[in-house]
């Protein structure tokens, strides 16, 4: 293969839009990856001038991520351009309909590349935050094959710091899981156990206020209109994360905070499902 740079950062960013799961940071809380917007021009983004962010992106329902690509090597120079934007960070929230939890969002700053200077992976490597907001590094390099095939290989460099508020990871039938799959993982063994189970029995047995504003499953028809309309995935609507009940098949909400998971998991835990969390 011969190695197939992007031209242009418009044409890196268009495929990471594209193919949003690239950006996926560790298979924890940073695995539930929504591109929001692109381009987004902030006042004062540069120390000397205005500044323009190149992707927006949303992790689960707790972290906002600000996107800054790069064609060549990313390091400290990047890292310093990205801290500008993360210090008005507040003016997105502002600008559109960006952020739909309750509370306010945390934050992480992510850096993309083709490369990744000595300096910057080991600091990244060892969990650099900034002002408290945790900065992750990423190489992207595209190759073309003699059949004229496209391979893209990428390279993640984030250390995350968890602690027991963040709720890590979470052990189920002898499984692991973040806070989303982990949902997906319970609801579908909870229907297993009651195979004649209806939408209206499950909604009793786990009601919407354990969620908040998305519930915790919706008919997949409904899922896949708010993906379809707004496009951004609330839901698990691939065929292999959907859940067929006596008389509908749904899809279980991919938007959990440490507050909403855990009510989902005292509730579980009435029931003798037995989740463990560390």
């Amino acid at each position: 293969m011969k190695a197939y740079p992007f031209i242009k950062e418009l044409a890196m960013e268009a495929y990471l839009i594209e193919n949003e799961e690239i950006l996926k940071l560790d298979n924890r809380n940073f695995s539930e990856v929504d591109v929001l917007d692109a381009e987004i021009a902030l006042k004062s983004g540069r120390k000397s001038a205005d500044g323009r962010i190149d992707i927006l992106a949303k992790y689960g329902a707790e972290y906002l991520g600000i996107v800054e690509l790069k064609l060549k090597e990313i390091n400290n120079h990047s890292l310093s351009q990205l801290e500008d934007y993360l210090n008005v960070k507040e003016q997105i929230l502002s600008f559109g309909d960006y952020w739909d939890e309750e509370g306010y969002p945390k934050w992480v700053g992510v850096l993309i590349g083709d490369s990744i200077s000595p300096q910057l992976q080991e600091l990244l490597a060892n969990g650099y935050e900034y002002k408290g907001i945790p900065i992750a590094g990423m190489t992207i390099r595209r190759f073309r094959s003699e059949a004229n095939e496209i391979f893209v290989i990428s390279d993640t460099f984030f250390k995350f710091n968890y602690t027991s508020k963040d709720f890590s990871k979470f052990h189920f039938n002898g499984e692991s899981y973040n806070k989303g799959r982990l949902v997906n993982a319970v609801m579908k063994y909870y229907v297993e156990l009651h195979p004649y189970i209806t939408y209206a029995e499950l909604k009793r047995d786990f009601p919407d206020w354990i969620q908040g504003s998305f519930g915790v499953f919706e008919t997949f028809e409904k899922a896949e209109d708010i993906f379809l309309n707004s496009g951004h995935k609330r839901y698990y609507i691939n065929p292999e994360e959907t859940i067929r009940l006596n008389d509908k098949v749904i899809s279980t909400c991919t938007q959990w905070r440490p507050d909403n998971i855990q009510k989902f998991i005292e509730r579980s835990n009435e029931y003798g499902l037995n989740i463990e969390v560390n």
